[in-house]
């Protein structure tokens, strides 16, 4: 077998401004991180720090280490350094020697350096020029201007294959991280490499055959025995090899397959894979399962859904940013936190959005094994770029590896060619447009057609938002066909109930912003400077409309909150109630709209933000919200653009199901003052209106008076009860009576590092939330509406050692009520 060599671990670092000072480093690792460490910079997170860390990015950087190769290792034919995840413009030497250059970051890099090795102690150098160096030369070279967002902070980055929100964006700070971010490795080889292994899968009733597929790199002619294992089987080819790139297959058979789904529909079923030579073993998961991309023509437009095994799946989910502006962060334990998470919730997708990079292995291994489909941008996002031959090469270099690396995944539904780019060449003037649309043309077609080289199983979607295929409408406002960005309600200032004036077919990006918890903004913020508009939580909020928004939406939904907690309170519940609006509405309209991503999930530094999870992990409201209205079934009540109050039941099962619902009209005292009782069958997928209000129903009733609580319990044909819980009010909420309520908490232990918490009420509350400052965990519900005479009893999941007393000692809860007199 192959003798490797992991260089993982301290390496020295240092600048070209610095002489001859020298910092310790880990790699895989940033220079940012390092600096931190050592106690060059102060910590970027905090105040306005950020401000004072700038002069880095513009010096070039140099890590180093010695390391001993042991002689078996030079015993091979080829020593195969592999290098990826390299940040970005580098050349590397080894015991003076350059063995590699490397301009792209998100390219494998694969080079034998046997000739530069030697028996005992050698010397590797990694010298990185700066970025932002390097993409000011590159403009310099362009036959014509290509325009970047300003979003990103420093020039030309949409120039070079950088992480671009590296530079900044709207929610991301500043930091021009440099580095490497997977293991640095040395492999001896003889015959041939195994660069890549994935299967092609034929699927026919009860059975599944299935294609493995490796590929093998040799310098030259050769012969070597090649061996799979699937299934309890096992496959040897007696491979002969030609220089270059060769395929290598076996097949198999599976009777009776355990197929893969996603989260909520299934099991999530994988089954091993490896192939072995005489000199390597590479071993993968994959998952047998259909997906296809439905965009045909209907009676509504052109349609998009995700078929999955022959099954039409709603997609439920929200876009991904890189889980951390540090890459050495980005650890596979914050990953699997946050993909949790997702899965918690309901989610189902998750879409890997352009202006970040592909993500690490492991965040595909875990989207497969939690269910998660992952709709992958590539990388490129709203900004235009070149189409030179030089970066159209460099993009073909990225792609021969992004996809056959990516493409073994169940997890992995769409190649998506970029974010927002096609309508980023209308927004740089109009006399160029001509001109940038023969670019991205140019760079479009190359990008489909690698991936009909490469994956063919999948589809290419060329750019978010799109009508699909060949179909480039206006996604902002036109919801007739493909994928939809609608940012009217944030950027368009529109109240939530714009949302009832869209009818999607698919809405991959919306969103609305909030605070982070008071938690979270004391990590960042001083005492002093805890106001929103204070120059350090200004600071914090990179979208260029401030804070101004989120404030004058409270004027139209909120009473105005009284304390700078309160404040992040309510801009958190504000937020849920925006996303819910939306979510449920185009929820109701299956198989009309066949899927919501809202923006975001993730965010990589404390800030104000569209994301549902706090850095860090934390659940802002919303999340917890997402973990409702993406219930499997659920119930709604709305009042459409007509004034009719209608209430629909939803199902996303793949089976028929049977479903009750209770909807109640209370005082705000809970008295009860009406209620209704409603049964029904859904079909699988089905979408059905239970009951349109008359308006005599509702008559006598004083909306600012009154609310609708909705409970649900659908049984499914296993037997299984799914109940889920919702409320609706008639009026804005700043126009209602509410009442201060008297809620009581009570903590007991229920296990290893799990408590309950039940929760009692003399009147209605809403948005009760609970927290625990300084002990991580998750909630089984927050956020919710706690009515009197209804215990409510929560789980709490810690995720870290707690005991029942100091979590009953940290617990805080806030209701709307509470947040002003």
């Amino acid at each position: 077998m192959a003798c490797s060599l992991d260089l993982s671990g301290v390496w020295s670092l240092k600048s070209s401004e610095w002489k001859e000072e020298t910092i310790p480093a880990n790699l895989p690792g940033d220079n940012y991180s390092a600096l931190l460490a050592a106690g060059k910079i102060p910590d970027p997170h905090y105040g306005r720090n950020e401000l004072a860390v700038q002069e880095f990015r513009r010096h070039d950087w140099e890590y180093s280490r010695d390391f001993d190769v042991p002689a078996e290792l030079l015993g091979y034919e080829h020593v195969y350094l592999t290098a990826e995840m390299v940040d970005t413009f580098a050349t590397v030497l080894i015991n003076g020697k350059k063995v590699l250059s490397c301009e792209n970051m998100f390219t494998r890099y694969r080079a034998d350096v046997k000739a530069a090795l030697r028996a005992g102690s050698n010397r590797i150098e990694i010298r990185f020029k700066s970025a932002e160096n390097e993409a000011k030369k590159a403009a310099a070279e362009q036959p014509f201007p290509v325009p970047m967002n300003g979003c990103s902070k420093v020039p030309n980055l949409n120039l070079i294959r950088k992480v671009h929100c590296h530079g900044g964006w709207d929610w991301g700070l500043t930091l021009m991280v440099t580095g490497v971010y997977m293991p640095l490795t040395l492999t001896g080889v003889n015959t041939a490499r195994i660069d890549y292994l994935y299967a092609d899968q034929k699927h026919e009733k009860n059975r599944v055959t299935v294609t493995a597929v490796a590929e093998l790199f040799a310098e030259k002619a050769g012969k070597l025995p090649v061996t799979f294992r699937f299934y309890g089987e096992t496959r040897t080819v007696n491979a002969t090899v030609r220089p270059g790139v060769n395929r290598v297959k076996a097949q198999f058979v599976v009777e009776n397959p355990r197929l893969w789904w996603p989260n909520g529909l299934g099991e999530p079923a994988l089954y091993p894979l490896a192939v072995e030579t005489p000199d390597e073993t590479l071993e993968q998961e994959i998952g047998l399962r259909t997906i296809e991309v439905v965009n045909e023509k209907d009676e509504y437009g052109i349609s998009m859904l995700f078929r999955v095994n022959g099954f039409d799946v709603f997609a439920k989910g929200a876009d991904w940013i890189p889980a951390d502006a540090f890459p050495e962060r980005q650890t596979p334990e914050v990953l699997d936190d946050l993909l949790e998470s997702a899965r918690l919730a309901n989610m189902n997708m998750l879409r890997v959005w352009g202006g970040g990079q592909y993500e690490f292995e492991e965040f595909y291994r875990l989207c497969d094994r939690k269910g998660l489909m992952v709709w992958q941008d590539m990388m490129f996002s709203c900004s235009l770029y070149p189409s030179t031959e030089t970066f159209i090469s460099n993009v073909k270099t990225e792609l021969a590896h992004q996809i056959p690396r990516l493409r073994h995944h169940a997890c992995l539904a769409l190649w998506c060619g970029d974010n927002e780019v096609i309508g980023a060449t209308g927004w740089y003037g109009s006399e160029k447009r001509v001109s940038y649309l023969i670019n991205y043309d140019r760079l479009n077609r190359e990008l489909a057609r690698m991936v009909a080289e490469l994956d063919p199983t999948r589809m290419f979607w060329p750019s978010s938002p799109c009508g699909g295929p060949g179909n480039f409408n206006d996604g902002w406002h036109d919801d007739s066909c493909g994928d939809m960005h609608y940012w009217e309600v944030w950027h368009g200032a529109k109240d939530f109930s714009a949302y009832y004036a869209v009818k999607p077919r698919f809405c991959s990006e919306f969103g609305y912003q909030s605070f982070p918890s008071l938690e979270t903004v004391e990590k960042f913020c001083p005492p002093d400077q805890r106001n929103v508009f204070s120059p350090v939580m200004d600071h914090h909020q990179k979208c260029d409309k401030g804070n101004a928004p989120i404030i004058g939406m409270f004027g139209k939904y909120f009473r105005m909150p009284e304390s700078f907690a309160d404040f992040l309170y309510l801009s958190q519940a504000q937020q849920a109630l925006a996303i819910k609006t939306g979510v449920e509405f185009w929820r109701t309209l299956k198989p009309r709209c066949m899927g919501t991503l809202f923006w975001q999930l993730n965010d990589n530094w404390p800030v104000a933000s569209w994301a549902s999870i706090e850095y860090g992990g934390k659940w802002k409201q919303l999340q917890y919200h997402a973990r409702r209205f993406y219930q499997p079934v659920i119930a709604v009540v709305y009042k459409d653009q007509e004034g009719v109050t209608r209430l629909h039941a939803v199902s996303d099962l793949r089976c028929r199901s049977k479903i009750s619902v209770k909807a109640e009209i209370l005082d705000f005292d809970g008295k009860l003052l009406k209620s209704f009782e409603l049964e029904s069958s859904l079909k699988p997928g089905e979408s059905k209106c239970l009951k349109t209000f008359k308006p005599a129903e509702l008559a006598g009733l004083d909306p600012d008076g009154c609310f609708m609580e909705l409970t649900s319990q659908a049984e499914t044909a296993d037997g299984e009860l799914l109940t889920h819980e919702n409320s609706c009010f008639f009026s804005v909420y700043k126009h209602c009576d509410l009442r201060r309520a008297e809620v009581k908490t009570a903590v007991r232990p229920a296990g290893e590092n799990r408590f309950e918490v039940t929760l009692t009420t003399d009147r209605p509350a809403f948005f009760v939330t609970l927290d625990t400052p300084g002990i991580r965990g998750i909630f089984s519900d927050n956020s919710f509406t706690l009515v009197p005479g209804r215990t409510k009893v929560l789980t709490f999941s810690a995720k870290e050692k707690t005991a029942a007393t100091a979590l009953e000692k940290a617990l805080t809860l806030n209701y709307l009520r509470k947040t002003y007199n």
